[in-house]
């Protein structure tokens, strides 16, 4: 299998490295050239642009950062659907929504090529190791056809259902994400303001019924001070208002939800769209003058587990 990928930053790049490293037929398109370039050197191919790129390939994958540079891609004069022909298959693999995923399918399948959507939930250093979770809703046959390629850039391969299901479910994960981050700024600025040991806090609520992902992993950074999660606070704006937009749309009031969008709406107004998410925690910081500063964190997160092949749960 030939395999496309479009989309070469923080997520992206990992993912197709895992594809490559794993000796996949790679063709690689990325507006920073110098990405492309470091792909090149191990030994992908390039394009000029992604309708030569959907051309040549059986499995198109995107990884981009907005449903708008999504459809650019997907819908320029050079995209992706001006070179679609029959069977290959497109695998959406960004952040998205799902009318918009449905919108654009209409338009792969009157090329007669399938779409799936594939987001990925993990965090940025299981990306590197091939061990992030990877959802994929769509038609059960075309996704056992590229299972192989998912069992290298994923651990656990999910099968949601139909198309449209994985993005919904990878929202809610990235709303639920994006809710335990908020929580952690107020849980250790409680701690810090009563003066308990953070190195012995974080391992008790790592091992307590209020554990999480989010505290395993960005809690490390934040007592760090570095915040590196390699992830952005424009991003978490992006991911949260899907949320909150699908949930009006629904017709579904929610509470917590508007108050989060809210807290990342002030948090990118004062560090900036670019800075690291987990710095949403230094709005407590500041409002209380304090900091969650601790010794033996590591300054950015790298997974120490093996790289495994995938297999679908």
């Amino acid at each position: 299998m030939k395999v496309g990928f479009i989309g070469l930053g923080n997520v992206g790049g990992k993912l197709a490295g895992s594809l490559l490293r794993n000796n996949f037929d790679l063709t690689v398109r990325d507006l920073d050239k110098n990405l492309t370039q470091s792909f090149r050197d191990l030994g992908a191919k390039v394009v000029n642009s992604a309708k030569e790129l959907a051309e040549q390939v059986d499995l198109i994958i995107t990884c981009l950062p907005s449903p708008k540079i999504c459809a650019e891609v997907m819908e320029a004069e050079d995209g992706v659907i001006s070179g679609l022909s029959e069977n290959k298959i497109w695998l959406e693999m960004s952040t998205t929504d799902e009318a918009e995923i449905k919108r654009i399918s209409k338009k792969i399948i009157a090329k007669k090529a399938i779409p799936l959507d594939g987001p990925v939930s993990g965090g940025c250093h299981r990306a590197a190791t091939g061990n992030i979770a990877i959802f994929v809703g769509g038609e059960r046959k075309a996704f056992d056809k590229i299972l192989p390629a998912l069992t290298v850039m994923g651990r656990k391969i999910l099968h949601t259902g139909e198309l449209g299901t994985a993005t919904i479910l990878k929202v809610i994960t990235n709303y639920l994400a994006s809710v335990h981050l908020v929580a952690l700024g107020e849980a250790w600025t409680v701690a810090k303001k009563s003066n308990l040991d953070l190195t012995k806090a974080y391992k008790g609520i790592a091992v307590s019924s209020g554990n999480s992902f989010v505290h395993e992993t960005e809690s490390q950074v934040i007592l760090n001070g570095s915040y590196n999660i390699n992830f952005t606070m424009d991003l978490v704006l992006k991911d949260t208002g899907l949320f909150d937009d699908l949930a009006k749309k629904l017709g579904a009031p929610l509470e917590i939800s508007p108050k989060v969008v809210d807290i990342f709406k002030d948090g990118q107004k004062k560090y900036g769209s670019r800075a690291w998410s987990s710095m949403i925690v230094k709005r407590m910081e500041d409002i209380n003058n304090i900091d969650f500063r601790a010794k033996g964190f590591p300054e950015e997160l790298t997974d120490n587990e093996p790289e495994e092949k995938g297999y679908e749960i």
